[in-house]
């Protein structure tokens, strides 16, 4: 095996295709724009194979790449064989409804599990909290959303956020300025709110509002919100740098939303859409299911070098999981009980 390469970590999260790396991907992993990795589904088969599978990637680049996935819980968890089965978050929502301590507490116990399982086998970082609201409209949002009700949705988030803490991770919230009052879905669309800012600000924003000091990261909407910007939020420079950075004072890193949806094709090619990105103020941009652009992204950006960007992303790993062996266990039971018991109400 080839010595890790020494380098800073950039400003490109990419994906690879299978369940272990191809020579062509050590190679691509190695390139200075290269920050770190996202997994999906397609990259496990086991808990086993997925520490293989981090343990190569991390043996790439000193310090090590940082690796994400996106492990919210419901119909959004790319490993589940070996993991405990999480529930969506409205199953939380729900339970909130009837019991709110109960909801807090097992919101803290699915942040928990989730984190620890995560850490265990070699990922640093889970895309979640979702912050969007449940306006049950959105086809994209729908049950991973927690609530209708801002102010419930920011406890939940609050309680699932001390959950990952306790794991040993961070948090990043999503889709920054909020997504769920739109039907059209951007992974296939281009959304488009018209609601007035200062509607968005009172509802969606409260949860980013309350929890701007307490997010890892954030992640904007691929969504227009047309009596504001004429740009998706995450290329709107209003929406990053005068709301989420001066008025909310958020001091973490920006993820951008993967470049590849269609709703970020209006911005141009995969480097003019990572130069938009980033001109507005994302941080990373992430880069999905598109082998090709990977390779025509690393072959073509040139971006200015972040002197601080590596020691913000370093500062994501995943951290020792706190609690013992039991605590643990009895979380993870808890958590698969609350999942099942809304599998069977749907």
């Amino acid at each position: 095996m080839n010595a890790p390469t020494q380098l800073p970590l950039g400003p490109v999260m990419l994906d690879v295709v299978g369940l272990e790396l191809t020579e062509h991907e050590r190679r691509q992993l190695r390139h200075p724009l290269v920050g770190g990795v996202i997994l999906f589904a397609r990259n496990f088969e086991s808990p086993a194979q997925l520490a293989a599978l981090t343990a190569d990637i991390k043996a790439q680049r000193s310090p090590a790449l940082l690796i994400s996935v996106d492990h919210e819980g419901g119909r959004v968890q790319r490993f589940r064989d070996g993991f405990c089965r999480l529930p969506c978050m409205r199953a939380l929502g729900r339970l909130w409804d009837e019991q709110p301590d109960d909801a807090c507490r097992l919101a803290r116990e699915t942040g928990y599990v989730l984190a620890a399982e995560l850490a265990d086998a070699g990922v640093d970082l889970s895309y979640t909290p979702v912050l969007d609201l449940d306006y049950g409209v959105s086809r994209v949002v729908g049950d991973r959303a927690f609530h209708s009700d801002p102010a419930v949705v920011t406890q939940l988030a609050g309680a699932l956020i001390d959950g990952l803490a306790n794991g040993g991770m961070g948090c990043v919230g999503k889709h920054f300025p909020g997504h769920g009052f739109v039907e059209a879905d951007s992974h296939v669309d281009m959304p488009r709110d018209r609601r007035a800012f200062d509607a968005i600000w009172q509802a969606d924003m409260l949860p980013f509002r309350e929890l701007a000091n307490r997010l890892s990261g954030v992640m904007p909407a691929h969504v227009i919100y047309e009596a504001n910007d004429s740009r998706p939020a995450g290329f709107s420079r209003f929406w990053l740098q005068e709301i989420l950075r001066a008025r909310l004072g958020f001091t973490g890193i920006i993820f951008s939303d993967d470049l590849t949806m269609e709703a970020a094709t209006e911005a141009g090619g995969i480097v003019a859409r990572a130069s938009a990105a980033r001109d507005a103020g994302c941080d990373v941009v992430l880069v999905c299911n598109r082998p090709d652009l990977n390779e025509e992204l690393l072959a073509n950006w040139v971006v200015q070098p972040d002197a601080g960007l590596h020691a913000r992303l370093d500062a994501l790993r995943a951290r020792r999981v706190t609690g013992s062996p039991s605590d643990l266990a009895l979380a993870r039971s808890r958590v698969a009980a609350l999942s099942s018991a809304d599998n069977q109400r749907a």
